[in-house]
């Protein structure tokens, strides 16, 4: 499971999103009780108003009458009204004239010093500038009560300038000031009591949200997230048929669906690479016993390399007692007469059978001593002629009928013949033991166009044989080292890959087709420009 603590993903996204919360609602209450606030605030200022103008409603009468008595009565019979702390009249001088608290009668008000004539005249004297005009402050008694004082202008009337018993004229606008203090306790109370509201709703809300965040988050991030760790933790110690169960369309159910597939994936991948591992066991040790075999092989190819040089000894030893035997026998057919028929035609046999034998020692002779590398110009029918007049007389082409088809028009090209001799040797005994010694090799040459760039051409060698053909799985392998499909014993896998070697120093190509029991032909082709080696 995922650990309680700061770190974890559940944790930073409750902690952000519930201090957004939070400030969004402390934000969004303090605005809410600033509008609250000014709202009954300006209520309460249009109430004064209204109050302060019935208040002067009910002056009106005695003031044009001039009796003191009933401005001081209405004055006294709204004094106690509910909020009303200071009701006060005063001239355009400042005097107050009346006052629901008898003690400020006469006094004369500093409108530089007191607060409730600077939010009118600043420091100017009172103007009237278009409507009437009204002004209004809160400010704090001494007890500490908040009240708001509302101070609306007394206008001349006309009834006011024409009465007997006033003296003032026509072109004042303003005669004096009523005054009203009023207390701001019950816009208070009320202010508290929507800022303890707000606060508890709030706190409700945010609680709430918390609630229904948190059993979100546990469902749908927290729980997904749990399983995606039980799932990394067991894909990790090796368990790789462990799945996760998130059935959602959201991104977390394609994040299950993803990490399933890759599971199945690495356990694809591991069954994979098992067998690959198993195959290269088996592929290692079966090129162990190739390699063995191979250098047994060696062995058996250095065997035979140290065999043929001692037959080329013993070839050039024979050489001359052969030569003798000729030699004799000549000379006694010339001593015989010649009506002594039979003695002679046996003197033949022996003179053939051993110029034969001459010729297969010459034969080998020549083949041992070519071990260089050096080009000459060569006539590639007459090199083919030659080899085949070699391997004829060996037992194992007693039973092998030679087709030879070569076209006489092909020029000369410098190649290294010992060494192609020595790769049509390669194919001729190849073709021997294919047929097990019995069938037909037909050999032809022709001229022939490069397949890469026309205005060049070739010479193509074509050798063919009656023989069971090659598997298709082994020609990709044909002219690989060591590779042979021989019986033990019957050859070292060597042959075609060193005529592959060679025909590729001599700047050509080979390769072969076959068909199952259709025989295989293997085919030489060799630039008629010289190509340096």
């Amino acid at each position: 499971m995922i650990k309680n603590s700061l770190t974890s993903l559940t944790n930073k996204l409750i902690f952000t999103i519930g201090l957004l919360m939070t400030l969004g609602g402390l934000l969004s209450a303090y605005f809410y009780l600033r509008y609250q606030e000014n709202l009954m605030i300006k209520n309460l200022v249009t109430q004064v108003e209204i109050f302060s103008e019935l208040i002067r409603g009910g002056l009106r009468y005695g003031m044009l009458s001039s009796q003191r008595e009933v401005i001081e009565q209405t004055i006294n019979s709204v004094k106690d009204a509910e909020g009303v702390r200071v009701i006060r009249i005063f001239d355009t001088s400042g005097r107050i004239f009346y006052s629901s608290s008898q003690e400020e009668v006469g006094r004369i008000i500093d409108k530089n010093m007191e607060g409730d004539c600077t939010i009118c005249h600043g420091k100017d004297d009172f103007r009237l500038k278009g409507k009437e005009r009204r002004c209004w402050r809160i400010g704090r008694l001494p007890s500490g009560e908040r009240v708001i004082n509302f101070i609306k202008p007394i206008m001349n009337e006309p009834a006011c300038y024409t009465a007997s018993c006033h003296r003032h004229s026509k072109t004042i606008s303003v005669i004096g000031f009523i005054e009203t203090s009023f207390s701001t306790a019950s816009v208070d109370s009320l202010i508290q009591k929507n800022r303890i509201n707000t606060i508890i709703y709030g706190v409700s809300f945010i609680a709430l949200i918390s609630v229904v965040l948190c059993f979100i988050l546990w469902n749908f991030v927290t729980k997904p997230l749990s399983l995606l760790e039980e799932g990394m933790r067991n894909i990790g110690k090796g368990n790789l048929d462990h799945r996760i169960n998130i059935k959602t369309k959201d991104e977390m159910g394609l994040l299950a669906e993803t990490f399933n597939a890759m599971a199945q994936e690495l356990k694809d991948s591991r069954h994979k690479l098992e067998q690959w591992t198993k195959c290269l066991e088996e592929e290692v040790e079966k090129k162990t016993l190739e390699i063995k075999k191979a250098q047994e092989q060696l062995m058996n190819a250095e065997k035979l390399a140290s065999l043929g040089r001692m037959a080329a000894g013993f070839a050039h030893e024979l050489n001359s007692p052969l030569t003798g035997i000729i030699t004799f026998a000549h000379l006694i057919m010339k001593r015989l007469p010649e009506t002594d028929k039979e003695n002679r035609e046996d003197l033949q046999v022996i003179i053939e059978q051993a110029e034969r034998c001459s010729r297969i020692i010459k034969g080998l002779l020549g083949f041992s001593r070519k071990t260089g590398y050096e080009k000459t110009l060569t006539d590639i029918n007459s090199l083919i002629e030659r080899t085949v007049a070699m391997v004829q007389n060996q037992a194992r082409f007693h039973n092998i009928e030679f087709k030879i088809n070569l076209e006489r028009k092909i020029p000369q090209i410098t190649v290294d013949a010992h060494q192609m001799e020595q790769v049509f040797l390669n194919l001729l005994i190849n073709a021997a033991d294919a047929m097990n010694e019995r069938g037909t090799i037909m050999i032809s040459s022709r001229l022939i166009k490069d397949s890469e760039d026309p205005s060049k051409e070739q010479i193509e060698l074509e050798f063919t044989d009656t023989g069971p053909g090659i598997p298709e799985e082994y020609l990709s392998k044909i002219f690989e080292p060591f590779f042979t499909t021989k019986p033990p014993g019957k050859g070292t896998g060597l042959g075609l890959s060193v005529s592959y070697g060679i025909i590729k120093r001599h700047g050509g190509s080979i390769f072969v087709k076959s068909s199952p029991g259709k025989g295989a032909s293997f085919f030489i082709r060799l630039p008629v420009k010289e190509v340096e080696g």
